[in-house]
């Protein structure tokens, strides 16, 4: 599925609602060039979710959680040395735990994700702003959020 979002305000309106339909176990992969947007499209899901602490990109930490309506785990990936990384926080307890996991730059740990998950894709649009959003399900939970999700 494709979703063209014309300013960050309509990704700020995807992202909370977004939010508000994850469920425990979740898993929500966010791919993209630096500036795409994964951590303001994060900030909105965890909005969505009623976080209330700000949301922060963990680009050093690797992991950070957040309080909501269900536990918040954001990941992001882009400077993992490699796999060991990520079974050192025991990441695998996150993935399959009692939260929602959001993974910035999750193609970089392809192999290493769950089977069931959503793959959002961002890309920069043409309009100063705008955004293209591939969303891709894998497994049967996330094809019913895809269709709760059409604009």
């Amino acid at each position: 599925m494709i979703i063209e979002l014309r300013n960050i305000e309509q990704t700020e309106l995807f992202g909370r609602k977004l939010g508000r339909l994850l469920q425990k176990g979740d898993v929500v992969c966010l791919n993209g060039d630096l500036g795409a947007g994964k951590t303001t499209l994060s900030k909105a899901i965890g909005v969505g979710m009623d976080v209330e602490d700000y949301i922060t990109s963990p680009t050093f930490a690797i992991m950070n959680q957040y309080k909501g309506r269900l536990p918040l785990y954001h990941f992001d990936v882009y400077r993992l040395d490699g796999w060991h990384q990520l079974e050192d926080i025991g990441a695998e307890d996150y993935f399959y735990g009692d939260g929602v996991c959001l993974i910035e730059w999750a193609e970089t740990i392809e192999e290493y994700l769950p089977k069931e998950r959503l793959e959002i894709s961002m890309t920069f649009g043409v309009l100063d702003g705008s955004r293209i959003l591939e969303l891709k399900a894998f497994g049967d939970r996330f094809g019913i959020l895809m269709e709760e999700l059409k604009i």
